[in-house]
């Protein structure tokens, strides 16, 4: 059928209409892209030309958002790059080594070693049938001033014969030991060189949960010395961990694995806030929980270490509890923060004081008493002799006490210690630990383990060992260091004194007495 004029007309009309309509729905959708996808505009104006005429495509200039976010990353990495350059000059390689020295029974293989074995095989036995086996440990520490001193964890440390000490620049020396603290696990050593590098100090009260923090160390061996790890704060407060007696751990996701302990924690500002210490793990290696202590603990600890030899803290003579939801109920409380005294030891300062069973302590010095840890903390970390102001809730009633703290019984030197116990028995012993405990295989036990025998002793010809555990002397129950020298002072010489012993045989406890007469 022939299309008349008016139809012809018709279509150019619809024409002309769908080409404006395509035109304004062309432009909505640019409009759309450039206000959604504003950062990757430029990069659309890439000519067809210039892409073909070099064989790839061009690469646009970034907008000046994707520049401001492009600069803040290479600022943050700055960071990193200028914090590890800072902390890794005064964070060093730790290794010990400590002797174990056993009675081998006779084996045909000797003489065959006597004869064919390497020179250091032969010179393991000596004639009385004593074999040497070198135990080494790896740790980390922090130099902490100019002339040498280094602050590690007293893990890394404890009962070794020899410490030696490696520098970031590769240099080797020997280190003394200065002192060493169990309750806390800290430990100070000492090198001698001078103008070393040495760690800026933080203030490990000021922490917040979320911060960015930096862990550098030694994880798993030498080879791998000064390796830097990320993370942030996780916790703060830690505490019941099963690590040490006076626990307030920063917990951190920086990975921290064996070899770490002793190293440094620091913040982006380069300043050290803790002394890495441990991780939890089922593997042994790093599942993204680690603990550092506090660099204000630790720092005061080691200030001590330094001047003393051992560590001293105030001694108030109570076991306090923390308090539940039942316990706030039941004693009509406002809330569960505070410390609940369970028990308070006669003639101590609280008992001098007026401290009651029962008393709720709210406050020390002004300061606010979150549970039964914090309050042992604000005690320890006071001095013997120094007053101290607790606000306590007793029958409902807010009342104020002041007692004068005393010197903690077990916070003797232990090199007095160990001198006291040589001269007498030729023995030294120890509390039993949870860690000792697992050690010797003595859980659920109560006794001093026996940690160093002398072997010209007369308790070594008797059989007495290291890694036994003496429950009683001469008679009398012994469950600490303070009740052992509360016994073996009123000992003289010539007197012979009774110990009952727990041995190790397999897997069996089995008890062993030994006389042993104290030499003139």
């Amino acid at each position: 059928m022939a299309m008349t004029k008016r139809n012809i007309t018709l279509l150019i009309l619809v024409g002309i209409l769908g080409v404006i309509a395509g035109l304004i729905i062309s432009a909505n959708f640019n409009l759309i892209f450039n206000g959604f996808a504003s950062n990757e505009s430029s990069a659309a104006k890439v000519s067809y030309s210039e892409h073909r005429e070099s064989g790839t495509p061009a690469i646009a200039e970034p907008s000046e958002n994707q520049l401001t976010s492009t600069d803040a990353l290479v600022q943050l990495e700055q960071a990193y790059i200028q914090v590890a350059e800072a902390v890794k000059p005064w964070v060093v390689t730790i290794t010990s080594a400590k002797i174990i020295r056993y009675r081998q029974l006779f084996s045909p293989w000797d003489e065959f070693f006597e004869f064919f074995g390497e020179p250091d095989q032969r010179r393991r036995r000596d004639d009385s049938g004593e074999r040497e086996f070198r135990q080494e440990g790896l740790g980390s520490g922090v130099i902490v001033s100019a002339d040498g001193y280094i602050l590690t964890n007293n893990h890394v440390v404890q009962e070794a014969d020899e410490i030696r000490v490696i520098t970031a620049d590769k240099k080797e020396y020997v280190a003394k030991l200065v002192g060493r603290d169990e309750k806390t696990d800290v430990a100070v050593v000492k090198i001698d060189a001078k103008n070393l590098p040495y760690a800026r100090m933080g203030d490990s009260d000021k922490i917040k949960v979320g911060q960015i923090v930096m862990a550098i160390g030694n994880p798993f061996s030498q080879q791998l010395q000064l390796t830097v790890t990320d993370g942030i704060i996780s916790a703060k407060g830690r505490s019941n961990i099963g690590i040490s007696s006076y626990e307030d751990f920063i917990q951190t996701t920086a990975a921290i694995n064996p070899g770490n302990s002793g190293g440094a924690l620091v913040n982006l500002r380069g300043e050290l806030i803790g002394i890495n210490t441990a991780i939890i793990s089922r593997s042994g290696g790093f599942n993204g929980i680690g603990f550092a202590i506090p660099i204000n603990m630790a720092r005061r600890v080691m200030e001590i270490l330094i001047d003393k030899g051992y560590v001293v803290r105030g001694y108030l003579g109570v076991t306090p509890q923390a308090i539940d939801e039942d316990m706030t109920q039941a004693l009509g409380l406002e809330s569960s923060e505070g410390a609940l005294i369970a028990s308070v030891e006669p003639g101590t300062p609280a008992d001098k004081a007026g401290l009651k069973e029962q008393d709720v302590v709210l406050e020390v010095d002004g300061r606010k008493i979150i549970d039964d840890n914090d309050f042992r903390l604000r005690i320890a970390e006071r001095n013997p002799g120094d007053k101290v102001r607790l606000k306590i809730l007793r029958d409902g009633k807010i009342r104020e006490i002041v007692a004068t703290l005393a010197e903690r019984p077990d916070d003797r030197p232990p090199k007095q210690l160990a001198a006291k116990e040589s001269e007498k028995l030729g023995i030294k012993v120890a509390n039993l630990t949870r860690e000792r405990a697992r050690q010797y295989g003595f859980e659920n036990e109560e006794g001093v383990v026996i940690i160093e025998v002398n072997q010209g002793s007369m308790a070594y010809r008797k059989g007495v060992r290291e890694g036994d555990l003496i429950t009683s002397v001469n008679r009398q129950p012994v469950t600490s260091i303070r009740e052992y020298e509360e016994i073996m002072d009123q000992v003289k010489p010539g007197d012979v004194v009774v110990l009952r012993l727990k041995k190790k045989v397999g897997n069996t406890l089995t008890n062993f007495y030994v006389t042993i007469r104290v030499p003139k």
